[in-house]
């Protein structure tokens, strides 16, 4: 008999409390955690490692798709290059700070643009800066997906080309599309001058991402009217251009259902094409892709 492509959750108790409970309450629990100390600066590197060993444990035992589990060197590498790029976006992010505040800071005085409603609820901000936020990626990546440039520029392609995926994958991205990818949250809190909310709108974010990389079978229904879920973002690797080019929102869903690029569809095959590139060649992927690309814009040519 074939065995299914993802494990059932209908008769399995754990797998049912991860089915429904685990992305809501994990988001509650990082908000809330952020919402009682929000200028404790640690609080973003913990709330990391604290949704990895949730997921990864979560996967291990209960993965959604038993062919997508890692051996041991597969992990620790993952795990290295994830520390790797997670620093280097550390050092991005306040390359930003260094290089956008002041000239934001005029810009925003200069036509009048102090309307941040600071005295609003904090959790309101928060959300504000979520949302505005994701709305810059939607239409960032979403021309990284359009423009053949633009994919070879981001490196985006090596997000892309991996044939198993899991809760790691939130930060394997090629070093240069850190550029990319941290840019559109800058903006929107140096233009506006947010403050404090920005942070717990990262923590948001990478809590989100973490989740919509995640190799459990998780439930749609409901969450999934705002936020991603994996099951809506596994449909973005999809190593079928069409599919692919959907639900280009990592974190919410939202501008993907407004824009009409939503797609809520269980997919077979992730990846670039039908093998996946070794790890030079990933990193080479903005300079030369894999002759079995079948995702890069223009692919269907």
């Amino acid at each position: 008999m074939t065995q299914p492509l993802v494990t059932p959750v209908e008769g399995s108790t754990p797998r049912q409390v991860l089915f429904y409970c685990l992305q809501p309450l994990l988001l509650i629990i990082v908000i809330g955690h952020w919402y009682l100390d929000p200028l404790q600066e640690e609080t973003y590197l913990l709330t990391i490692v604290f949704v990895q060993l949730v997921l990864g444990f979560s996967e291990h035992y209960f993965p959604g798709r038993p062919a997508w589990l890692t051996n041991a060197r597969e992990k620790t590498r993952n795990v290295t290059l994830v520390v790797i790029l997670s620093t280097i976006a550390l050092y991005l992010s306040g390359l930003y700070q260094t290089w956008l505040t002041g000239p934001l800071e005029v810009f925003r005085h200069s036509i009048g643009l102090d309307i941040w409603p600071h005295e609003w609820p904090l959790l309101v901000q928060l959300f504000m800066v979520f949302f505005l936020s994701e709305l810059l990626w939607y239409w960032m990546h979403r021309a990284e997906h359009r423009w053949f440039l633009v994919w070879r520029l981001s490196g985006h392609g090596s997000h892309h080309s991996f044939k198993k995926l899991g809760a790691l994958n939130f930060g394997l991205n090629h070093p240069i599309e850190y550029f990319f990818i941290l840019l559109p949250s800058a903006l929107v809190e140096l233009t506006f001058g947010v403050g404090v909310a920005a942070a717990g709108a990262a923590i948001l974010t990478v809590t989100q991402t973490s989740v919509a990389h995640a190799n459990i079978a998780l439930n749609s229904r409901g969450i999934g009217l705002a936020f991603t879920t994996n099951k809506y973002h596994i449909c973005h690797h999809s190593a079928v251009l069409q599919e692919s080019n959907t639900n280009y929102g990592c974190s919410t869903i939202v501008w993907d259902r407004l824009f009409g690029t939503f797609l809520d569809k269980t997919i077979d095959e992730t990846g670039t094409g039908p093998t996946e590139p070794t790890m030079w060649e990933k990193f080479l992927m903005p300079f030369k892709e894999p002759d079995d690309t079948a995702i890069a814009p223009g692919s269907e040519q």
